[in-house]
């Protein structure tokens, strides 16, 4: 993984931590309020195989893009592209630390996830 890329995923997770041991009550962050819009980590099976992995908080909008080639430069290498896996994340936060565990994994136990979600 990208040394840039960990480091920001390691930001992220220290920050969920410290907002864990905060109170459940409504917050305000810089003024705006905390969204309460889902987000999901979602695996692809590309045409020759492969799995792609990336977050979205519009699950149908986003598999419409990459069957279009407007999503990404990899799935429009290797279109058409299935949903094989999704998984809801509280915030993006989550899902960006959850998609980066995912990346990290093996493509067997990718597969078993997908497996196991059917």
């Amino acid at each position: 993984m990208n040394p840039k890329y960990k480091r920001m995923i390691d930001c992220l997770r220290k920050k969920e931590k410290s907002s864990r041991k905060k109170s459940s009550k409504s917050r305000k962050s810089k003024g705006k309020a905390i969204s309460s819009e889902r987000w999901f980590v979602y695996i692809l099976r590309c045409s020759d195989g492969s799995l792609y992995t990336g977050i979205t908080n519009n699950l149908e909008r986003r598999l419409k893009m990459h069957n279009a080639g407007t999503a990404s430069r990899y799935t429009r290498m290797h279109r058409p592209v299935a949903l094989v896996y999704r998984e809801p994340q509280p915030s993006r936060s989550h899902a960006l630390i959850r998609e980066c565990d995912i990346k990290l994994l093996p493509k067997d136990k990718k597969e078993k996830l997908a497996i196991g979600a059917k």
